[in-house]
C-alpha cells in the first residue's frame, strides 16, 4: 500500500470529486478509487443515474468511505445536494469513465443531472477520461465535443485501444486507473521552473496525403498519437507550443496552437513561416519524401495494363530548419527498419539536429497506431535507449531532454 502513495505523492491530502458515468467501464472507477486513497487523498463520489446499473452505491460508498451522491436531493430526508457545495470542495473533478453521452452535454451545457450541474459548478480542474465504442468514439460530433472541451481547459485522457465489450477491437477502451491517477498526480505536482516556460516551441504531426487525383493520394500510417503528446507535454510546461498538423482524429491538446495542413508542401511552409517566431522545433510528423510530379485534374480510370507514377522529392522541413536554426533547439525523429542507429546519426549530422528519436519497426509496441512507444535518444554525446513506455510518457521523456538542453 505504501508503495502506491510513493508513486502519487502529489495526491496526498488532495480532494477529488470523482464522476462516474453509464458505461461498462464503471468498474475501473472502484480501482481507480482505492488507488487515489490509497495516496493519501480525500475522495467523494457523484453518480449518474444510470451509473448505477454498472457499479452500486454500496461499493464506491465502502472504497470512498464517504455516502455517494446521485440525486439533487435525498428523497428519503428531503435533504439537499447541493452541486454549488461540490464543485466548491474539490481540487479536482475527474469524470472516470466519462461517456459520449456526458461529453456532450458538457459542451453543451446540459444540466439534467448532478453530476453536470457540479461540472458548470466547479472552478477547479476538471479531467475526463473517455469511455465508448470505437466507432462512438471515432465519430466526427464526439472528436468535435472533445477538442472543444480540451480548448476550455478540460483535461482529456485519450482512451487505449483494445477489445471492448461490442466485441470489436479499436480504440475506445478508458485509460486504465493507474494512468488516471498519474495524470492526476501531474497535474497537482509542484510547479519548477521549467526553461520552457514563455519560450515559443513548434511540433509537427501526423501524416501527410500526396493527391494523386481528385479521389486518391499517397500518405502513411501516422496517426500523430505521439506528436500530440509532444505537444500537450510542451504546453503543460510552459511552453507557447504551435502544432503543425496532418489529418488526424485526434483533439488539440490543452493549451496548444493548432494549424491544420494536409501535404507535405503545406506542412513546409507551415513549419518555416511558425519556426520564425519560435525558440525551438520537434520534428515529429510522418511527412512524404516523395509526391506525385503532376496531379491529374480527373479521376484516373482503371484500364488494361499498368499504371506508372512520376514522383518528385518534397522539401525536406528539418533539413531546412536545420540551416536556419542558428543557437535554437531542433529535434527530429527517425523511424527506420534496418541499420537504424548508422541512419539516425547520420540524420543528426546532416540535418543539423541536437538529437533523434529513433524509433524501430523491429521492436514491438513501437512505431505507428499504438498507445506505446520504444525510442533510442541520439546525440552527439551518445545513446540512450528507453524501454517500452506509454507514448504520453516517452513524451515526457522527450521534454526532460529538451529541458536538460536549454538549462
Amino acid at each position: 500500500m505504501q508503495s502506491g502513495a510513493k508513486a502519487l505523492p502529489a495526491l496526498e491530502g488532495r480532494r477529488i470529486l470523482l464522476g462516474i458515468t453509464g458505461s461498462i467501464a464503471a468498474y475501473k472507477a472502484a480501482v481507480l478509487c482505492r488507488l487515489l486513497k490509497t495516496a493519501g487523498a480525500e475522495v467523494r463520489v457523484v453518480m449518474t443515474p444510470l451509473a448505477k446499473q454498472f457499479i452500486t452505491p454500496l461499493t464506491m460508498a465502502t472504497l470512498s468511505k464517504n455516502p455517494i451522491l446521485v440525486e439533487f436531493f435525498d428523497p428519503e430526508n428531503g435533504a439537499w445536494n447541493s452541486h454549488v457545495s461540490l464543485g466548491e470542495w474539490a481540487d479536482c473533478f475527474l469524470i472516470a469513465p466519462a461517456t459520449a453521452n456526458t461529453l456532450a452535454k458538457m459542451r453543451t451545457g446540459v444540466a439534467d443531472n448532478l453530476l453536470l450541474t457540479t461540472y458548470l459548478s466547479a472552478r477547479c480542474p476538471v479531467v475526463a477520461a473517455p469511455a465508448m465504442d470505437l466507432d462512438m468514439y471515432a465519430h466526427p460530433a464526439t472528436q468535435e465535443n472533445l477538442r472543444a472541451l480540451a480548448a476550455r481547459g478540460v483535461k482529456i485522457v485519450e482512451p487505449g485501444e483494445g477489445e471492448l465489450a461490442s466485441g470489436l477491437t479499436g480504440k475506445g477502451r478508458m485509460a486504465e486507473p493507474e494512468e488516471i491517477a498519474a495524470c492526476l498526480n501531474a497535474l497537482f505536482a509542484p510547479e519548477t521552473a521549467s526553461p520552457l516556460r514563455g519560450r515559443r516551441f513548434v511540433v509537427t504531426a501526423g501524416a501527410t496525403i500526396e493527391p494523386i487525383d481528385p479521389v486518391r493520394f499517397l500518405s502513411n500510417h501516422s496517426t500523430g498519437k505521439m506528436g500530440y503528446a509532444i505537444a500537450g507535454e510542451l504546453a503543460r510546461r510552459g511552453a507557447e507550443t504551435v502544432l503543425v498538423s496532418g489529418r488526424t482524429a485526434l483533439p488539440t491538446p490543452a493549451g496548444v496552437e493548432r494549424r491544420d495542413v494536409l501535404s507535405a508542401d503545406e506542412m513546409f511552409d507551415a513549419a518555416v513561416e511558425a519556426f520564425a517566431h519560435a525558440d525551438g522545433a520537434v520534428m515529429c510528423a510522418a511527412v512524404a519524401d516523395y509526391t506525385p510530379a503532376e496531379v491529374a485534374t480527373t479521376k484516373i480510370k482503371k484500364n488494361d495494363g499498368e499504371l506508372t507514377l512520376r514522383l518528385r522529392r518534397t522539401r525536406d522541413i528539418a533539413a531546412c530548419l536545420g540551416q536556419q536554426k542558428g543557437s535554437r533547439l531542433l529535434v527530429g525523429f527517425a523511424l527506420e527498419t534496418d541499420r537504424e542507429e548508422e541512419n539516425a546519426a547520420a540524420k543528426l549530422a546532416k540535418k543539423n539536429l541536437d538529437f533523434v528519436v529513433l524509433n524501430s519497426l523491429r521492436d514491438p509496441g513501437a512505431g505507428f497506431r499504438g498507445d506505446t512507444n520504444k525510442v533510442t535518444f541520439i546525440d552527439r554525446r551518445g545513446r540512450e535507449a528507453l524501454p517500452l513506455l506509454s507514448k504520453a510518457e516517452v513524451a515526457a521523456r522527450i521534454v526532460d531532454k529538451i529541458e536538460s538542453l536549454l538549462k
